[in-house]
């Protein structure tokens, strides 16, 4: 059995019966919590990570007679979908209990129960646990699942899922264009704060003066044109998700101030003598690299700590290796639709150049790319001479040396970015190789190109 490392919640009014769950369960799982108020259950579920909760279906003078079970066993579910219920159940409430299993609960034992029947019923839904955790699980944004199947996207998404539930403080590292917005935002949507604000600030972008007055706020005629007291942003946030996006660029005065804040968790607005307690959960996100970050010439290392509880480091896309292939298909039929055009589909020159291409923009370079190839498309089938990639990164972008350095490798993949470069124009690439057209066009046949 696998309940060495199991954590249990017992909730019923009768003293015997959590007396009895606790002397059954003690020897086989890591901890038994009991306790006689349901009222107190979801303030024991967010000090606690439990795999199954035992829960009556009865409590004196609760709500309505014979429903308190599925009562708090719903609220158990609004507050985390995956925590495991067992309900403890009479004779009597029998069409209760089985209309509880619709209602999220895991399984039902009926009074007296029999040992052996509830360690069972334990010991299978922590089997299924560990089942369901094996398998691959795609956050969602809005309703909307993350795509990636990529070993390195599973990374991110395994983060996320052990650290939404929490309130520590994560710092999302990645390139521009890689979509950490969306990571911050996932982190919020499978958070416990999901149904309170979400507030994003772009803190790279604001002046010393405009960082005061947006993240904390200001009073009515702290300076010339304060008309009305305005809150800030951690006080919009309150109860929710503050991200404070490019963190990495803030001067060494604003990391002082923003810091204070977060010791003390309370602001004080431009303009105001008295502080207001904020409850925020923190998410900060930069483009700068963890070891820049460290030079303490450019950021503070206390503040680092302060804001990187966890850090997610989400990979580019040229890390990412079939997502590109499902990534352009989601967009090729978003940007279709959007467009009116008919459904499209792509050929094997079209899932070549796309994932031997690089894109130094990440997967905002790859949405351009595809909205534009959507866009100037006559056919119903997109091939390579559709794809151009943004002119913007192709100018920035130096000779990339491919991680295999097989000789033949080298020359496929020069020939490809001469040829991209040159949009497709064979003589001006076969010039710029410093060979003839017969023998780029020899090379083309060779490589399957």
């Amino acid at each position: 059995m696998r309940l060495k490392n199991a954590n249990i919640l017992v909730i019923d009014d009768d003293t015997d019966v959590l007396t009895a769950m606790r002397l059954l369960l003690k020897s086989l799982v890591k901890e038994v919590i009991t306790e006689k108020n349901p009222n107190n259950l979801l303030s024991l579920l967010s000090k606690q990570t439990f795999d199954v909760v035992i829960l009556d279906m009865n409590f004196n003078g609760l709500i309505n007679t014979g429903n308190e079970g599925i009562y708090w066993l719903k609220k158990i579910k609004e507050f985390n979908t995956q925590v495991a219920v067992i309900l403890i159940t009479a004779y009597g409430d029998m069409d209760l209990a089985i209309r509880s299993l619709k209602d999220g609960a895991s399984d039902f034992l009926v009074k007296p129960w029999k040992n052996e029947k509830l360690v069972q019923a334990i010991t299978d839904i922590i089997e299924k646990k560990k089942s369901d955790t094996s398998k691959k699980w795609n956050p969602e944004v809005n309703g909307n699942k993350l795509l990636g199947e990529s070993p390195v996207m599973a990374d991110v998404f395994f983060k996320i899922r052990k650290v939404a539930p929490t309130d520590a403080n994560i710092l999302i590292l990645g390139e521009n264009g890689t979509g950490k917005d969306l990571i911050a935002k996932a982190i919020h949507d499978h958070s416990l704060r999901k149904d309170k604000p979400f507030i994003k600030v772009d803190v790279g972008a604001l002046t010393a003066t405009l960082f005061e007055s947006e993240l904390f706020g200001y009073k009515k005629g702290a300076f010339t044109d304060a008309r009305e007291d305005r809150k800030g942003r951690f006080e919009a946030a309150q109860g929710g998700t503050l991200f404070l996006d490019e963190i990495g660029n803030i001067t060494l005065q604003q990391q002082a101030r923003l810091l204070t804040v977060l010791q003390n968790r309370q602001v004080t607005p431009l303009g105001a003598n008295q502080p207001i307690p904020i409850d925020i959960r923190l998410i900060c996100a930069t483009n700068v690299g963890i070891h820049s970050l460290a030079d303490e010439n450019r950021f503070r290392k206390d503040l680092i700590y302060r804001i990187n509880t966890v850090e997610v480091m989400v990979p580019p896309l040229k890390e990412r290796g079939e997502d590109i292939i499902i990534l352009a298909k989601h967009f090729i039929e978003v940007y279709s639709e959007k467009y009116l055009k008919p459904a499209l589909k792509i050929d094997d020159s079209f899932s070549k150049k796309i994932t031997m291409y690089h894109f130094p923009g990440n997967v905002r370079e790859l949405q351009y790319a595809l909205e534009r190839a959507v866009i100037m498309t006559d056919e119903t089938t997109l091939s390579a001479q559709d794809l151009v990639f943004s002119p913007i990164e192709r100018q920035q972008e130096s000779v990339v040396v491919p991680r295999n350095l097989n000789l033949e490798d080298v020359e496929k993949n020069t020939i490809l970015k001469v040829i991209e470069k040159n949009n497709g124009n064979i003589s001006k690439s076969a010039k710029e190789l410093g060979i003839t057209r017969t023998a780029l066009y020899r090379r083309l046949n060779k490589y399957d190109l």
